[in-house]
């Protein structure tokens, strides 16, 4: 399936920035090259959530038992083009689906652990898989049976494949995850069929499904090259080198698990290390063990660490180089807070599924502070940069009222972009595409930023000011909450923050600044206290909260994201009672 105009396959084929490889291309590569190094690592936790004890194989290992779980595959009638739904935690099984189904032409869509009936449903109805692979329980939660309930009221026939503790545990309806990958290779049979099917590296290899803060999931696919031209940004930015060891503990189903892991782990033929949760002691215990030279962690928990030195007493970082982190806005005092104390360098990474690719790295931002705030700004004539993934990038900022560019610094303006790391549109939404994309072929992000000067003295780089639905106009003028946010950070009673807007009773058409906050365990946090933090950054007075909402934990997305539309639709719902 090939979902991009074919003048733009064209095109960027001619430029060079797309080329032939597929993802099992990048496999017989390293497996040619390291056929006895080890290239794929289980949580070392995995038996905790039941999928038995963990893995490790080499390259040539992993490389069998993707041609076996291919034959399996083929055997079930998967092909060309068929649609391969995964709702699997991080486990080797998740990473040889990925490559099985790439082998094969076919498209795999992997779906968070966490979506339930109502996000699965939408998925299944839009994407029509021919086959759901999923385990028996994770977390408490039977997923197994969640499958086979919304795959039997499916509009077409539905193959369940299932993992359980125990295979005598699984229904006879439902095939075994781990008989197929013990399926006998058929090597003349898979090169028949990829002689036939014809796969290219413009075929759609993903459909992967956005976060759904403000509405249903909507697909994005992404073929083989739009995934390697993104990848480049992670190859680069962490400067990775052949036998790395990379450890991921984001999920495997999205921008940054696929383009900032699992494409970077293949193009650098590196050691790809896998965690599932996000649990403290586990992954500091394989940072150590297998000694790490490249992670992603959340802001949040980048934030924790350096307040409490403690949790790292113990801990082993002396091979980590360098950190990428994003999702949410970083602060100065934490990127140079890992420098100096740990000599780590946090690399800021802003990305999409879309295809927004930019990273702030040495040597573009060696200034580890300034690497908080700015990125390169990438796809304008002037500048140039090492990161490959600035290759055919263009991007442009536009003023949301008037539509005009904006070329000087600090004014906010959305980002647009289009490129090699760009989709070509939404999944079987051609209505929601059309929107997405403005009459130049530019991707509207929703992203607001500005203009900035860097270190070097030129307006080279580009701040990120918040979302463009986010923004809270109070008294004509625009306040966006990650300013707040990021003030609020170093706040020493709180623990996490965010910051909404709501309709104020008391001002008609006017709204209101809430800070939404988890305080610090033992601590009072009051409006009080919240003000006169911001008032002592010397902050304008109509940026200030007229209300402060203690909860226990902000509502987040599986990638960590938190749901402004929650606590927006909360106290929108309390003011109208």
């Amino acid at each position: 399936m090939i979902h991009d105009d074919p003048a733009r396959i064209a095109a960027y084929r001619s430029a060079g920035w797309w080329g032939d490889d597929s993802i099992n291309d990048l496999l017989g590569r390293a497996v040619a090259a390291h056929p006895d190094e080890t290239a794929l690592v289980d949580p070392t936790n995995r038996a905790d959530f039941g999928m038995g004890p963990a893995r490790r194989l080499t390259w040539r290992e992993l490389d069998d038992l993707v041609e076996r779980f291919a034959t399996g595959l083929l055997r079930l009638g998967i092909g060309r083009d068929d649609i391969v739904m995964a709702q699997l935690p991080n486990v080797v099984e998740l990473i040889a689906a990925y490559l099985a189904v790439g082998r094969l032409g076919a498209i795999l869509s992997p779906v968070p652990v966490q979506y339930r009936a109502h996000e699965l449903r939408y998925c299944i109805d839009l994407a029509g898989p021919r086959a759901f692979i999923t385990t028996r329980r994770l977390d408490g939660f039977d997923h197994l049976e969640q499958a086979r309930s919304l795959c039997a009221a499916a509009p077409r026939p539905l193959t369940v494949i299932g993992d359980a503790a125990d295979p005598l545990d699984l229904p006879p309806d439902v095939v075994s995850l781990a008989a197929l990958l013990e399926t006998p290779p058929d090597p003349p049979a898979l090169a028949a069929h990829r002689a036939a099917a014809n796969i290219s590296a413009d075929d759609v290899f993903t459909v992967c499904w956005t976060s759904g803060t403000e509405a249903d999931p909507k697909g994005v696919p992404r073929s083989h090259n739009l995934w390697i031209s993104i990848a480049l940004a992670t190859v680069d930015g962490a400067a990775l080198q052949p036998g790395d060891a990379l450890l991921c503990p984001f999920p495997m189903v999205n921008m940054s698990g696929i383009g900032g892991m699992l494409f970077p782990w293949l193009l650098a033929s590196a050691k790809l290390v896998l965690h599932q949760p996000m649990a403290l002691p586990v992954f500091l215990g394989q940072v150590a063990a297998e000694r790490v030279a490249y992670t992603v962690v959340p802001p949040i928990l980048l934030n924790l660490l350096l307040l409490r030195p403690q949790m790292l007493e113990a801990a082993d970082l002396s091979s980590i180089r360098r950190i990428g982190s994003g999702s949410a806005p970083l602060t100065r005092w934490m990127t140079t807070g890992w420098k100096e104390r740990h000599g780590i360098d946090v690399l800021n990474f802003f990305g999409s599924n879309e295809g927004i690719a930019m990273v702030a790295a040495p040597p573009e931002v060696d200034d580890a502070g300034e690497r908080a705030e700015l990125f390169p700004r990438y796809g304008t004539p002037g500048f140039s940069w090492t990161n490959r993934s600035d290759r055919g990038y263009e991007t442009r900022l536009v003023d949301p009222a008037s539509g005009a560019l904006i070329a000087e610094p600090g004014f906010p303006g959305e980002m647009r972009i289009k490129g090699p790391t760009v989709f070509a549109g939404y999944f079987r939404r051609r209505d929601l595409t059309e929107k997405a994309f403005d009459a130049d072929g530019y991707f509207r992000t929703g992203d607001l930023f500005e203009l900035a000067v860097g270190s070097d003295g030129q307006v080279s780089r580009y701040r990120f000011v918040g979302r463009l639905k986010d923004l809270i106009i109070r008294g004509g003028m625009n306040i966006a909450p990650e300013e707040i946010e990021l003030l609020l950070a170093d706040h020493p009673r709180i623990a996490d923050v965010a910051v909404v807007g709501y309709k104020d009773r008391g001002h008609l058409h006017e709204e209101a600044i809430c800070v939404v906050a988890v305080a610090r365990p033992d601590q009072d946090l009051t409006l009080s206290d919240v003000a006169d933090h911001l008032k002592a950054k010397e902050i304008a007075a109509y940026k200030l909260p007229k209300r402060l909402w203690l909860v226990p934990a902000l509502p987040r997305n599986p990638v960590g994201k938190v749901l402004k539309r929650e606590l927006r639709a909360a106290l929108d719902h309390e003011q109208a009672g």
